[in-house]
């Protein structure tokens, strides 16, 4: 679904879907950050009192077994965003945009975590900060 070219209205319409998502997204990533600072703190400790001839088992193999399997998830569910043919910019607050057409110019339909509705563009160039009310009469 890459050039995929919403209308206002199909932008809405699947805000639903990603808001789900976002918030699965935004959980996995809560979790992955909070068990690589423990995965980091536990193996300082351990690197601080390590004595040689402990033998050769890997006492972080299952901690980083686990990031690993935390990183893919959350990139498969990144790429769902890519394959509904929407562009994640922040994860944390949510940014998604819509690649849109108006009066014959490309934009970006967009959305900020928090709105009920998506209602602002913005130009591919201009990023969050030119977004603008949508014109009520080019949904």
């Amino acid at each position: 679904m890459g050039n995929k070219i919403f209308t206002l209205n199909e932008a809405n319409e699947l805000l639903p879907q990603l808001k789900e998502d976002l918030l699965q997204l935004q959980q996995l990533t809560a979790q992955f950050e909070n068990q690589y600072l423990n995965y980091q703190k536990e193996k300082a400790v351990y690197e601080q009192a390590y004595v040689a001839g402990q033998g050769s088992r890997d006492p972080f193999f299952e901690q980083e077994s686990q990031l690993e399997f935390l990183k893919i998830e959350a990139d498969l569910l990144i790429e769902n965003f890519s394959r509904k043919g929407v562009l994640l910019k922040m994860i944390n607050p949510g940014l998604i945009d819509f690649p849109a057409v108006l009066d014959g110019e490309d934009i970006l339909i967009c959305w900020k975590e928090g709105e009920q509705h998506i209602s602002h563009y913005h130009g591919w160039h201009d990023g969050f900060v030119g977004r603008k009310p949508f014109p009520e009469g080019g949904r």
